[in-house]
């Protein structure tokens, strides 16, 4: 389970329309004769020690910056930018990002520590957001949950423009501080974790809207999904999420493996969630708290809610809590999974199987399903003054609606699908994979 604080309140380097896995693993293996993919390498910083490099799949095109000491070093984010950096085991890194007086803004950081370190209780990632002044703009964390299984983890700083909200309205400078809950690394590796930085804004409405969030909507818990499961591959990061739309999905996953997907939803629509882990012959017994966590992260990757469920080898299942359907709305709300679902946009679904489930199970794999409901009608969002950046960030698009439909982003099946291809020759694969990629394309340009 996540540790959450607040007060005050996947994809290319420049976010761009992002082919999906298929076309890039099997351009690129055409191309290159590439057999394997490429895992990204130990953080900047890490001890002498040897680690394993991190499994996450960071979006392509990523910038390796620095994180500095001081504010006064700070590099530089661009919003619709990919970075890649690190995280030291004690002390602060701070990063800058230059904005207006008008916009919203939010910076998802991703820490994706080394499978092989060990991870505490009350060991986790802070974000803050400062202005110049060293007002706080926000402050979140995320945690490991009691599994203590390291694993991606993501938590936001945003600067937000609202009559309620007297600080942090000007334009200027601001400062993003990235940390560790437990700066002692007691219990917890002293190696560095990689980090994902990604930063949006999104621009003010052209109209005055609501001031509060809506007062009634339907909270109860509605049946889970019923059919035959449908598989899908999961994707290994945000940038590399595999669109789902609703139905019943099914996927292997193993200790210690982590599965991004990402669910479009529209303004007015409410997405409900069940995640189920099946039995197991392994003969194994014993029981796993926290073994399969279940995280939902809105469009700016903001973190909205989670489930954790214990395995015992038989089969568990566990639901997201009721959400609110999407609406600008909700910003206003005092709980702040209510106000995470703020914006339309492609939502993430992040699963992970705690490694100790590995102890008394064996290394599986375990049968995943998630029952995907999408509900309610969808209707126009408010008008916006201006463009998001990245563009269309926080809209969904007829092509993303269609992805979702197929499938056709991340998963090995269509990386298999792409090494097919390349059996009918380089011109036709890559003419072949030009074309899928025009298909799917995101209505997201490059900024």
């Amino acid at each position: 389970m996540r540790g959450r604080c607040r007060t005050g309140w996947g994809r290319a380097g420049a976010w761009r329309a992002r082919p999906p896995a298929a076309v890039r693993l099997g351009v690129v293996g055409v191309l290159l004769g590439a057999t394997a993919a490429v895992a990204p390498g130990p953080a900047a910083g890490a001890s002498g020690a040897a680690v394993t490099p991190s499994p996450y799949a960071f979006a392509d095109g990523a910038r390796s910056i620095e994180g500095a000491r001081s504010t006064a070093d700070a590099v530089i984010l661009k919003p619709g930018t990919a970075y890649k950096s690190s995280l030291p085991s004690s002390g602060k890194v701070s990063y800058s990002i230059e904005l207006d007086a008008v916009s919203n803004a939010y910076v998802s950081v991703t820490a994706a520590p080394s499978p092989d370190s060990t991870v505490s209780v009350i060991d986790g990632l802070r974000v803050s957001m400062q202005d110049a002044e060293g007002n706080s703009c926000s402050v979140d964390t995320a945690s490991f949950g009691a599994a203590r299984s390291p694993h991606p983890i993501a938590a936001w700083g945003m600067r937000e423009i609202s009559p309620a909200k007297p600080l942090c309205r000007k334009a200027g400078t601001y400062y993003v501080s990235v940390e560790r809950v437990d700066p002692k690394g007691e219990g917890s590796s002293p190696d560095a974790w990689d980090l994902e930085l990604l930063a949006m804004t999104e621009p003010r409405t052209a109209k005055a809207g609501a001031t509060s969030a809506p007062e009634v909507w339907d909270s109860a818990t509605p049946q889970p999904l019923q059919g035959e499961a449908e598989r899908r591959r999961g994707g290994a990061g945000f940038a590399v999420a595999t669109p789902l739309d609703q139905g019943v999905w099914r996927d292997d996953i193993r200790p210690g493996q982590t599965v991004f997907y990402e669910v479009p939803v529209d303004w007015g629509r409410q997405l409900h969630v069940t995640a189920e882990l099946g039995s197991t012959d392994s003969g194994g017994t014993g029981y796993t708290p926290g073994a399969l966590d279940l995280a939902l992260y809105n469009p700016a990757r903001g973190h909205v809610a989670d489930v954790s469920v214990g395995y015992d080898g038989d089969q568990k299942s566990g639901s997201l809590p009721p959400l609110p359907p999407v609406d600008h709305a909700n910003r206003n709300a005092a709980i702040g999974q209510v106000g995470a679902m703020r914006f339309a946009g492609s939502y993430y679904l992040v699963a992970h199987l705690a490694e100790s489930v590995a102890d008394s199970f064996g290394d599986g794999p375990f049968k995943m399903t998630l029952r995907v409901r999408v509900s309610g009608a969808a209707k126009s969002g408010p008008e916006y003054a201006g463009e998001s950046r990245p563009a269309g960030v926080f809209e969904v698009s007829d092509q993303e609606r269609e992805a979702a439909a197929e499938g056709v982003a991340g998963g090995d099946d269509t990386a298999m699908r792409a090494v097919a291809v390349g059996g009918i020759g380089t011109g036709s694969a890559l003419l072949v994979g030009l074309g899928v990629w025009t298909v799917v394309a995101r209505r997201r340009s490059a900024v």
